[in-house]
């Protein structure tokens, strides 16, 4: 009984322990980003069509549900993006989106004093103000699919860090002209971003 009760006692130790030191860190992080685009402009319309890369801020929100599971919500502005054709030989015109993303992540802990992390979640893309080929051509408004995440928090001390990120997120527009859809254009993008995170 008393080997029980001193088992039991530790058991109890450690779970205050833990749950110390999540309280310590805090649940909550936030992160500001910079983040660089690489469209991956797989088109099946037979126009050649092809999306600019560039760079973006983003900002993002986590919660930290165990020191380990974590849910982040990831932000940006609209971001407005030139069309280019292969075949026309020239820009068409520019569309803007607004790609909010929701991940599920794991985090390693205890490994080092490294802190990394993968995720897996769900884009929700909005895109308008489409202005291509003087108004003759469209996109669908909107895309729905799914995003990866891998990425390391490197702390700098007890609440600031520095972040490298790398997402991957299956992104696509169908294209339309004159009422008559002409194929999709899968943008798929990866995501390289780093930028500073803050836990509290």
């Amino acid at each position: 009984m008393k080997k029980q009760l001193i088992v039991i006692a530790a058991l109890a130790a450690c779970g205050v322990s833990a749950v110390q030191a999540q309280q310590a860190e805090g649940p909550w992080m936030v992160r500001a980003r910079a983040v660089h685009l690489d469209m991956a402009n797989h088109d099946s319309t037979g126009l050649g069509l092809s999306v600019d890369n560039k760079t973006i801020p983003e900002v993002d929100v986590s919660y930290f549900f165990t020191p380990n599971i974590a849910a982040e919500l990831i932000l940006t502005v609209p971001q407005k993006q030139t069309v280019h054709s292969s075949v026309l030989g020239s820009d068409i015109g520019t569309f803007k989106h607004l790609p909010p993303t929701l991940l599920l992540q794991y985090h390693f802990t205890g490994l080092s004093a490294y802190k990394p992390y993968v995720g897996a979640g769900i884009n929700y893309t909005d895109i308008s103000k489409v202005n291509l080929l003087s108004g003759a051509t469209t996109l669908d408004g909107h895309s729905w699919g799914g995003a990866l995440q891998a990425g390391v928090d490197i702390p700098l001390d007890k609440n600031w860090s520095i972040n490298f990120d790398v997402k991957k997120v299956y992104l696509k527009t169908d294209v339309y002209a004159a009422g008559l859809n002409l194929g999709a254009l899968k943008l798929d993008p990866v995501l390289v971003g780093v930028g500073f995170g803050y836990r509290f």
